[in-house]
């Protein structure tokens, strides 16, 4: 079961130098947004390391510190950190971040998101109650009903005798790909799906992820037209849906998908969680010919989400570039940082 309250880090008078230097960075208001990012990375390397290490609680709780930073982005980054940390250690910190209607919706709904991620039973009915509250914003509501089914699929004797496909992606997604049958779904019935309106989101977002892993590696014959179903999802009714779809081209990093990120982030009546997603999956195609004259366009957009976006994402692009191996930073290196996200 998860803790309750805010955990405390018994290790506050002796601070890991590593860790105390990355939340220094992470928290500071005069670090650019992308060596905020390059840290937040490194210490969710630190804090989903399996198993635990003395760092793990420590990591978590630098990681939560952020959540006070005045960036919409930066929070709901560290939001999804702490979801895919698998610790209860994390959950009081999302709890508050999803029950603070004061809280920026993205943050919220990132929150909600993670907590689905982290698969905890005991955070099902404020869940459940945020899910079934007419009054809370659609995005944050659809969220909830994710990470509700997600936590009861997790828990479910079905989800014992499912197989699923093996995943060349390490991520705690919203929802689990479709389960194989003796055959596995083709991708007309997975586009099917993923379109199918009449069925519930977690269902769709099944066919969403079955098709992002027929789409890896991007030499697989089935990765342009899996590329292509997906991109017919920037078209549906949900803003989370088409903000989902986003995330995962930015996860594949298939040239197929740069059209339809583009389309997304020049449309200016698009969600800014659609179009701030969007720019950073097009910073992680960054050594794609144009990409980078792509997202100079928006340095100046409106929305300080999308603008902030187009920073981390041209970070992104510039490290897609160099060749580095992970985009993460290791204290007074500045050096890559092997296995963060």
């Amino acid at each position: 079961m998860a803790p309750s309250a805010i955990p405390t880090d018994s290790t506050t008078n002796m601070e890991d130098p590593t860790i105390s230097s990355l939340k220094k960075i992470l928290t500071s208001e005069t670090s650019s947004l992308a060596r905020q990012f390059r840290a937040l990375f490194s210490l969710k390397h630190l804090a989903c390391l399996n198993p635990p290490t003395e760092q793990t609680v420590p990591a978590i709780s630098a990681i939560a510190a952020g959540l006070s930073s005045p960036s919409e982005l930066l929070k709901h980054e560290l939001a999804y950190c702490l979801g895919q940390t698998r610790n209860p250690a994390a959950v009081p910190y999302l709890r508050a971040a999803l029950e603070d209607k004061a809280e920026a919706p993205m943050c919220r709904h990132e929150a909600a998101e993670a907590l689905g991620a982290l698969g905890y039973t005991d955070t099902l009915q404020l869940l459940k109650e945020i899910r079934d509250d007419p009054n809370e914003l659609e995005a944050v509501r659809e969220t909830c009903e994710l990470a509700v089914a997600r936590i009861e699929w997790e828990h479910s004797r079905d989800r014992q005798q499912e197989k699923l496909r093996p995943s060349d992606f390490a991520s705690i997604d919203p929802a689990p790909p479709m389960p194989e049958g003796s055959q596995p779904p083709s991708i007309p019935e997975l586009q099917d799906a993923l379109l199918n309106t009449n069925l519930s989101l977690f269902e769709r977002y099944r066919a969403m992820f079955a098709l992002r892993d027929l789409a890896s590696p991007p030499d697989l014959p089935t990765a342009v037209p899996a590329v292509q179903s997906l991109a017919l999802g920037l078209k549906d009714k949900s803003a989370l849906f088409r903000h989902e779809i986003a995330f995962v081209f930015g996860q594949l990093c298939h040239p197929a998908s740069i059209p339809a990120l583009e389309e997304a982030l020049r449309n200016k009546e698009e969600a800014s969680m659609v179009r701030h997603e969007a720019a950073e999956a097009l910073g992680s195609l960054g050594d794609e010919e144009g990409v980078d004259e792509l997202l100079k366009e928006f340095l100046n957009d409106p929305e300080q989400v999308v603008k902030e976006s187009i920073l981390v994402a041209l970070d992104m692009a510039e490290f897609e570039k160099n060749g580095e191996m992970e985009y993460a930073i290791v204290p007074g290196q500045e050096a890559p940082l092997a296995g963060a996200a």
